[in-house]
């Protein structure tokens, strides 16, 4: 009997993980510190310290805990999983005021939001929330239409920082703008146009949310008018480019460089 022909579609990429699902050492010790998994498989088998510290915290904090052979993690083929793979739990989301609530009762003078319009790509926003944990912008705000869902994918280009953010998700974001401000924050608008200040010529002293426009076409236009001050990455003239998630973290630590 003739052997039925492979489609070639059947063929050219190869299966996609489940996107609830983190994996190796770190990202997933990450996540279980802050309490943010529903479930932990480890490999029948594998060992060290590391894995037994997994082990412990996960039985300390209740989460589920299963010993399953290699091929039942759910992951792809060729996946660095050092043994052992989780599945996160829902993200919750706080409202406006619980974030802000939340800052006051940090008690810093210099509060600093990150506001992220519309970002799509969930490796892009990952690796911002990774910059973002790093330069010490814990509070994030996102919208809540045209943004990428904070999926596996997220997570796991976050390096683990997900885990240790505050996240609000909001439906109108010139309206949260004008509430920043009536709680005496400054907004600053990250754009790519000759007009704006740059980054290295503008003060940040005070309550800073900074805001972060889509990969394609930045910051949306009434968001953009709502923001106070419009600013920009000075670059060559024969260019004038950064991918989304490298102009935020530029940005970012130059916020918090004076402080």
């Amino acid at each position: 009997m003739a052997r039925k022909k492979q489609k070639k579609s059947d063929t050219a990429f190869p299966p996609e993980p489940d996107d609830d699902l983190l994996w190796g050492i770190n990202p997933v010790h990450e996540a279980l510190v802050a309490r943010s998994l529903s479930e932990i498989l480890v490999v029948r088998g594998k060992g060290g310290p590391r894995i037994q510290e997994i082990v412990d915290l996960a039985r300390t904090n209740g989460v589920r805990l299963r010993f399953v052979e290699q091929n039942r993690l759910g992951v792809v083929p060729g996946c660095r999983h050092q043994g052992v793979v989780a599945r996160r739990a829902e993200t919750v989301f706080l409202s406006l005021d619980r974030l802000l609530v939340d800052l006051v009762e940090e008690g810093s003078a210099d509060s600093r939001l990150l506001v992220l319009d519309s970002i799509q790509d969930p490796r892009n926003l990952g690796s911002i929330l990774r910059s973002a944990l790093a330069a010490g912008f814990r509070h994030i705000i996102l919208t809540r239409e045209r943004s990428a869902p904070v999926s596996g994918t997220v997570a796991r280009t976050s390096a683990g920082a997900l885990a240790h953010l505050k996240l609000c998700q909001v439906v109108n974001l010139v309206e949260t703008l004008k509430e920043l401000q009536q709680q005496g924050f400054w907004s600053y608008g990250a754009v790519v146009t000759e007009d704006a200040t740059s980054i290295y010529e503008t003060d940040f002293s005070g309550k800073v949310a900074l805001v972060i426009g889509s990969e394609g076409k930045g910051i949306r236009p009434l968001v953009k008018k709502s923001c106070d001050h419009l600013i920009t990455i000075p670059m060559q003239s024969n260019f004038d480019s950064l991918n989304v998630s490298v102009a935020a973290a530029v940005i970012m630590f130059e916020i918090v460089r004076p402080r």
